[in-house]
């Protein structure tokens, strides 16, 4: 900490009012009531108000000049800063509205204002805290109830709704920590991490699906099965198909949040059997229309 001194803008033979004048005046611009979310702001304060508890207190001023204590009082913990007004057992000046005393004549209103921060701290609302579940591919499409195991071996219920996308991040409302006085409780967030699942890829509420079928089922065509995030359904493949033929089976994506579903699309992918089968490599050895089919030729290769 900086010489209290320096931290008010006082000389060392500055009076007590005039200690008081320059701390009333820092804290009127500091205070964190009057600039919500500004931590620089209130960390400076914290100085001040560490500060002014040393030089403010004439017996501790006297030990500060005479070199038995350093700027944080030395052999004792620092507990003097802004956050332990409402808590500290160890005499601080505001811990109770006593403490405000030396406001009261020049400036009401403040000290009112230090009043209040001092009442909404001793009901303040518990902190949110931060948890991460991991789900399958299909409960984020379908939704699912999960229970979480906590830290300290308590559980929460939790209910994924469908259509969660990866990273989402779901509230449970009074789930955090507890509060103090008549403050609430927190919330729980919890970041859900969704598995992957090598045999679908979602591109925002639809989903591909690459699917191997047999040389007979391209040629030929016929229904096979094809798999879901809610099941196998049955799929009819087109005579003459290829790799890269892409089917779709509608409304069989994620939900959509307008109504409705995505779908699904089943690109196919031929597959040769192994190991190679001699009576196909016979039939193909005898093709004369097989061996005259150039499939490049359309890509000009």
């Amino acid at each position: 900490m900086r010489n209290p001194y320096e931290v008010l803008g006082v000389a060392t033979t500055a009076s007590s009012a005039d200690i008081q004048k320059a701390y009333r005046k820092l804290a009127k611009k500091l205070h964190p009531d009057l600039n919500p979310g500004d931590k620089a702001a209130e960390e400076k304060f914290k100085e001040v108000a560490g500060a002014y508890d040393l030089l403010g207190d004439a017996e501790k001023r006297k030990r500060f000049d005479d070199g038995e204590i350093d700027a944080t009082g030395a052999e004792r913990p620092q507990q003097h800063f802004y956050r332990d007004f409402a808590t500290s057992d160890h005499g601080h000046p505001y811990t109770d509205s006593s403490g405000y005393a030396d406001f009261m004549d020049s400036d009401d209103a403040f000290a009112e204002l230090l009043r209040r921060g001092d009442r909404a701290r001793a009901n303040r609302r518990g902190r949110d805290l931060h948890y991460q579940l991991a789900i399958d591919f299909a409960e984020s499409i379908t939704g699912a109830n999960k229970r979480l195991t906590l830290p300290d071996g308590g559980t929460l219920d939790v209910t994924i709704p469908p259509g969660l996308v990866d990273g989402q991040i779901l509230r449970l409302r009074g789930k955090g920590a507890p509060g103090s006085g008549k403050g609430g409780a927190g919330d729980a967030l919890i970041e859900v991490e969704v598995l992957p699942d090598h045999r679908f890829t979602r591109e925002g509420d639809d989903i591909s699906l690459e699917l191997p079928v047999s040389l007979s089922e391209a040629v030929l065509g016929g229904r096979i099965r094809v798999p879901t995030p809610t099941g196998d359904v049955t799929m009819a493949v087109p005579k003459g198909s290829n790799t890269g033929t892409t089917l779709r089976l509608k409304g069989k994506g994620a939900p959509r949040r307008s109504g409705g579903h995505g779908d699904q699309f089943v690109r196919l992918k031929v597959v040769l059997p192994k190991p190679p089968d001699p009576e196909l490599e016979a039939f193909v050895s005898n093709w004369d229309k097989g061996k005259a089919f150039n499939p490049r030729e359309d890509s000009g290769s």
